[in-house]
């Protein structure tokens, strides 16, 4: 399951939610991402998040998909949030449950390198020297390498 919304979210009523009444999940794996104060252009006072609504929603379900059929997976969320936000604001949730922590485990970690590197989302940090725009970096291409279909 796919969201992507301008609201807020709360990740124990998402993970609530996504675990349900299923008793074969054995584990839950999640990340959130969250609006720093500082990043390599120094002070951030606030950051905007844009996307091409439809065709971000189109390729986050592809992703998800790709998950489900690596890994055995109970259930799979992304919530990703666009507008305006500020420090210490929740920016993404990536939810992996399944039967086993192994596959959770690695299933998160290759959503999250996917929204890292591959997602439709463009940042804009606002600080005191004025707005840039958020690059991509070689680290990030680093770690989604390592999920290159073989």
């Amino acid at each position: 399951m796919i969201r992507v919304q301008r609201a807020a979210f709360d990740p124990a009523e998402e993970i609530a939610a996504l675990v349900g009444a299923n008793r074969r999940i054995g584990g839950v794996v999640s990340f959130v991402g969250l609006v720093r104060e500082m990043a390599e252009g120094g002070a951030i006072a606030a950051m905007t998040l844009e996307h091409y609504p439809g065709m971000t929603e189109r390729q986050l379900e592809a992703v998800v998909a790709e998950a489900e059929a690596r890994w055995p997976l109970d259930a799979c969320l992304i919530v990703h949030r666009y507008g305006r936000l500020e420090p210490g604001e929740r920016i993404v949730l990536a939810a992996v449950a399944s039967s086993h922590r192994d596959a959770a485990f690695d299933a998160c970690r290759f959503l999250v390198d996917w929204l890292k590197t591959k997602a439709p989302f463009w940042k804009l940090e606002e600080g005191p020297a004025g707005a840039r725009w958020v690059a991509e970096k070689a680290e990030d291409q680093a770690a989604a390498a390592r999920w290159a279909q073989k």
